[in-house]
């Protein structure tokens, strides 16, 4: 049987290498590219659906809209397999994509250490903090260096992001700007020994503040570690680390692992890569956001069951 690659396919691979290189992923430990190809054939629809993590709502929802290629954040797939079976749920999943003949493609990593990519994103909510106060400039610079060659285009590349206020600004301010542009009612926060508990509800000159925040994507415990920053931002962080952060006078700010990934692929990716496809393929395609994808956690109140 001769299988010839899916022309679509190559063409939102070619489009996501333009705007996040793999170049710039961490290959130390992330598994990013065309993870799962399919090839061509009829009924093959120019459709791809963004997500943060390949499950099984996911799959259900791209086969539903007759995606041919599923871009996820997340790489289902991040150490070697040495079978692919049906007791396996993940795997199931793959076999699931394969019958369906539905690509999938990751970035990861990339969309993290590209400028103007997801930490850059998350770093303009922690700017916008300042937005109420004109005479405050925001300095930005990378918690993490690239240690591979950036490719010509991308320099300033790196992971995580440090925003360095000019003048102290109160910390609420910080946590209120993120919180809402991530659509989030409830996050996780960790104080050093000594700060006042509980969410000031004005700015007086009692509230703390911060000159420096950092961000991180996902897991930022390593990014963020030896940052300095007052505050550190991410999506998850261990109990450890963020106890060691407070003992160094850090506040940590968590918001759930995905939650801090997921808003970025409608209001970024989605837009961008609509553009990058229609300069690589020649027919009309269609850049899709799942609705099924969500962050695993939910806060439930307990109270109220």
């Amino acid at each position: 049987m001769d299988l010839k690659s899916s022309s679509f396919t190559n063409a939102v691979v070619s489009a996501m290498r333009s705007l996040y290189p793999e170049e710039l992923a961490d290959r130390a430990w992330d598994n990013v590219g065309l993870l799962l190809e399919n090839t061509e054939g009829p009924g093959l629809a120019p459709v791809v659906l963004l997500t943060n993590d390949v499950t099984g709502a996911v799959v259900d929802e791209a086969i539903a809209k007759n995606a041919s290629v599923i871009v996820s954040y997340h790489p289902p797939i991040f150490r070697g397999l040495k079978s692919i079976t049906l007791k396996d749920p993940q795997q199931q999943l793959l076999l699931q994509l394969v019958k369906h003949n539905i690509a999938v493609y990751s970035p990861h990593t990339a969309v993290d250490a590209t400028p103007g990519g997801l930490n850059d994103w998350l770093a303009d909510l922690v700017s916008a903090a300042a937005n109420d106060f004109p005479h405050v400039k925001v300095e930005r610079t990378n918690a993490k260096p690239v240690t591979s060659a950036i490719p010509a285009g991308f320099e300033g590349a790196g992971y995580g992001r440090v925003c360095k206020f000019s003048e102290p600004i109160p910390w609420p301010r910080v946590v209120h700007a993120v919180a809402q542009k991530l659509g989030q009612r409830y996050v996780s926060l960790a104080t050093p020994r000594g700060f006042p508990k509980g969410m000031p509800r004005g700015d007086d000159a009692s509230t703390p503040t911060v000159t420096s925040v950092a961000v991180c994507a996902g897991s930022g415990a390593d990014v963020l570690g030896g940052c300095g920053a007052d505050m550190l931002i991410t999506g998850e962080m261990s109990h450890h680390a963020a106890l060691h952060a407070t003992m160094r006078g850090q506040m940590v700010m968590t918001v759930f692992h995905s939650n801090s990934e997921r808003r970025f692929l409608r209001d970024v990716m989605q837009g961008k890569l609509s553009e990058a496809v229609r300069a690589h393929f020649s027919q009309t395609a269609s850049v899709l956001v799942s609705e099924a994808d969500s962050d695993p956690f939910e806060v439930w109140d307990l109270n109220s069951v």
